[in-house]
C-alpha cells in the first residue's frame, strides 16, 4: 500500500488525521480518508472536488484549519458536490452560534472549546464556513475564564468591541467592505436630584473625593444611571444612597449634553426635580463628606454657582419651575410597535389640569 498522494496539498493534509465524533451523533464516527488505502482507491475526481471546494476558503484560515494534527477527527469522503465536506465541517468544527437579525452570528459563550488548540482550529473553520454561507458580522463573547483565547481571536482578525467585568466582546466583519457593526456605547448617563422641601430648603452634599474646583462647595446629589435603570428611578436611588432621604420623581427640568468627558465618551446629565418624602439625613460615608438642608437663597448665592453659567442657568430653570412658570418633562410608560417593548417617554404635558405645572 502506498501513502496518500492527492493533488491538492491542503486536502492531503487531512490524511494524517483520525478519530473524533460528529456533534449530536456520539456513536457515528465519520472518516474523511482511510490513509492506509492507496490513492487509486479514492480516485482523482474526489481529490479534485476537495481542492475545488478549498479554493474558495480564505488561505490563512485554510492553513490553520488543515494542519496535520493527530487529534483531528476524520470524516467521510465528500461527493462531487462537496456537500459531505461542508456538512462535516459545520457539524464538527464550527463554533456553536445563533443567527442575529442582520445576517450575522452570535457565538455561544457557554459552549466554547475547552483548550486553546481546539479553539484556534474551530475559529478558523468557523470563519471559513460562515464566509461560505454568506454571513456578515460575528460577535464573539469571551468570558474571563477564557481570556487565554483573546490573543488567538485577535490574530485571526477580531477587534475589541467592549469589555465588562465578566467578559470581553470581540467582533469580526466578514465581507470585504466597510463594517456595518454598531460601535460600542458612546455615552454615559448621569443624574442630579434637585430636592426642595416646603421650607424652601434644598438638599445638598459635599463629596468626600472632589477636585479643587469643588472645595467647600455644596452641590446637588449626583450619580450615574445603572444598567437597565430608568432616569427617574436612578435619580431617586442616588439621592437615597448619598443622603438617606426618600423622594418621589416630579419631572426632568433640564439636561446637558457634553463630549469627550470620561474615557473620551459623551455625557448626558439629567437634572430631576424630586419631592422629599422624608427629611432625616444619613450620609453614605464612603462617598459623601456631609449633607444638609440649605436655604435655596443661600445655595444659589454660592460663588461657584454665580460664576458658572451652566449651573446658574440650571438654578434659574429650577426656580422658574418652583414658581410654576416652567414645565419640565414628565415620565410616561409607552409601548411601541417598532419593538414591542415597554419604555419611558419623557415629554411636557402642559395641560391646565396638570397639578404640577401651571405654565400652560
Amino acid at each position: 500500500m502506498e501513502s496518500c498522494s492527492l493533488v491538492d496539498t491542503a486536502a492531503a493534509a487531512l490524511c494524517s488525521t483520525a478519530g473524533g465524533r460528529r456533534r449530536g451523533s456520539a456513536g457515528n464516527t465519520m472518516r474523511f480518508f482511510n490513509c492506509s488505502s492507496s490513492s487509486r482507491e479514492h480516485g482523482v475526481s474526489a481529490s479534485y472536488s476537495i481542492g475545488r471546494m478549498l479554493s474558495g476558503v480564505r488561505s490563512a484560515a485554510r492553513r490553520k484549519l488543515f494542519r496535520s494534527e493527530p487529534e483531528w477527527m476524520g470524516v467521510n469522503l465528500p461527493d462531487s458536490t462537496g456537500h459531505h465536506w461542508w456538512t462535516t465541517l459545520e457539524n464538527n468544527f464550527v463554533l456553536e452560534a445563533s443567527e442575529d437579525e442582520y445576517g450575522g452570528v452570535v457565538v455561544d459563550a457557554d459552549r466554547l472549546p475547552s483548550d486553546e488548540a481546539a479553539f484556534a482550529r474551530s475559529l478558523a473553520a468557523s470563519l471559513s464556513y460562515w464566509q461560505s454561507v454568506g454571513k456578515k458580522g460575528v460577535w464573539l463573547k469571551l468570558p474571563v475564564d477564557r481570556s487565554e483565547f483573546v490573543p488567538i481571536a485577535v490574530k485571526e482578525g477580531f477587534k475589541y468591541h467592549h469589555a465588562e467585568e465578566a467578559y470581553l466582546m470581540l467582533t469580526y466583519w466578514i465581507p470585504d467592505e466597510p463594517s456595518l457593526l454598531p460601535a460600542n456605547a458612546s455615552h454615559q448617563v448621569g443624574v442630579g436630584g434637585f430636592v426642595i422641601n416646603d421650607q424652601m430648603e434644598v438638599l445638598v452634599v459635599q463629596e468626600k473625593y472632589r477636585g479643587w474646583a469643588l472645595d467647600g462647595v455644596w452641590k446637588l446629589p449626583t450619580g450615574f444611571i445603572q444598567e437597565s435603570e430608568e432616569i427617574y428611578t436612578g435619580a431617586i436611588r442616588e439621592v437615597q444612597e448619598e443622603t438617606g432621604v426618600d423622594t418621589e420623581f416630579v419631572d426632568v427640568v433640564a439636561f446637558r449634553h457634553a463630549h469627550n468627558v470620561a474615557f473620551q465618551k459623551s455625557d448626558l446629565f439629567f437634572i430631576c426635580m424630586l419631592r422629599p418624602l422624608s427629611s432625616a439625613i444619613k450620609i453614605d460615608e464612603t462617598e459623601i463628606q456631609a449633607a444638609k438642608w440649605m436655604p435655596l437663597e443661600e445655595f444659589v448665592k454660592q460663588p461657584f454657582i454665580q460664576e458658572d453659567h451652566m449651573f446658574q442657568k440650571i438654578m434659574d430653570i429650577c426656580i422658574q419651575r418652583l414658581r410654576k412658570c416652567y414645565c419640565g418633562l414628565t415620565a410616561h410608560n409607552v409601548v411601541s410597535k417598532f419593538d414591542g417593548r415597554q419604555s419611558t417617554l419623557y415629554y411636557n404635558v402642559g395641560e391646565p389640569e396638570d397639578v404640577n405645572c401651571d405654565a400652560a
